[in-house]
């Protein structure tokens, strides 16, 4: 299972994911990961899938959600690990671009330096980027990267990608505390995000179980003081308020559906409550995959979060 959602995004509508990634590939360990840590971050790109079959499956499913009514907005690759590791992205782009509805990547970044990346992302209509830090230290201890990578390569990419891309360029910035939220590291974060000159740039905070339980939201009043660093600097910005949507897609398969959004985006009781009413389930199907471990409940600020266990979410 490749395709999930559509998710309710809090950033981009009806989202309807693309994840062909193996369990955690990514080039990032970052302490707020709300899919858990990365146990071997890798640089090195590699196909994951035939882009035949991933191309099908998004047909396969767009048409069971026409049946249902459900509208989508993007067709997003968002996997568990980050998207530009797979080296047949610029192919799916190309070949989804035909469907008729925008396409959006969200990267780290963190391959950009690398020209193949870059023309890969440019088939795209939208990229978020993510911009956590402009400091070494900070870097490494927040996103915690793999070996080989370096912030300045990595800074260069995301500049000489701006410069190129023609389409929709926005940024995200996830604040910790305690990690980048000083008034000092995120003046650098801003001016950095100034010279990109996105369309729009969104301040986040963990809101959702994290990797490190250390990885928690700054107080509400370093929130204000980072929009107003950014706003200094000429950047359009916004802060993400809460932790999305309860409106998931459902595409007549409930156990699917759970599995393939849950091993990207942790699901909480009230959301999955929605889910179970939009497919006339009950919470039985919730409980059997929690007892065969497929699914693993975790408490996280007051309430439950299901999230698929990382052994049990390769592609299929």
């Amino acid at each position: 299972m490749r395709v999930f959602g559509p998710v309710p995004s809090r950033r981009f509508g009806q989202s309807l994911g693309i994840n062909v990634m193996p369990s955690k590939s990514c080039t990032y360990s970052c302490a707020y990961c709300q899919i858990g840590r990365t146990e071997n971050p890798v640089i090195s790109r590699r196909a994951f899938a035939p882009v035949r079959e991933v191309v099908e499956e998004v047909r396969e499913v767009l048409e069971r959600l026409r049946r249902r009514g459900v509208a989508v907005d993007y067709i997003s690759f968002v996997p568990d690990g980050e998207p530009t590791l797979d080296e047949n992205l610029g192919e799916e782009i190309a070949c989804l671009a035909a469907i008729g509805i925008p396409i959006l990547v969200i990267t780290n970044g963190s391959l950009l330096w690398r020209e193949d990346v870059r023309n890969d992302l440019r088939r795209a209509d939208t990229v978020s980027v993510k911009v956590d830090a402009a400091s070494e230290d900070v870097w490494r201890a927040l996103n915690r990267p793999a070996e080989g990578l370096s912030l300045p390569k990595i800074l260069d990419g995301i500049r000489a990608f701006a410069g190129e891309f023609q389409g929709r360029l926005v940024t995200e910035t996830m604040l910790v505390a305690r990690m980048n939220d000083s008034c000092e590291e995120v003046s650098r974060i801003a001016r950095l995000i100034g010279e990109l000159s996105p369309l729009l740039a969104w301040i986040d905070f963990p809101c959702r179980p994290p990797a490190e339980n250390w990885a928690v939201s700054p107080a509400a009043d370093a929130l204000v003081a980072a929009k107003s660093a950014f706003e200094a600097e000429g950047v359009p910005v916004e802060v993400l308020t809460g932790e999305g949507g309860t409106e998931f897609g459902f595409t007549g398969d409930i156990v699917r559906d759970i599995l393939a959004i849950s091993s990207v985006h942790p699901i909480s009781e009230e959301q999955m409550e929605r889910i179970l009413r939009r497919a006339s389930a009950d919470r039985a199907v919730v409980k059997r995959l929690v007892s065969e471990g497929r699914l693993v409940r975790i408490a996280h600020r007051g309430t439950f979060f299901y999230r698929r266990r990382q052994a049990d979410a390769p592609t299929e």
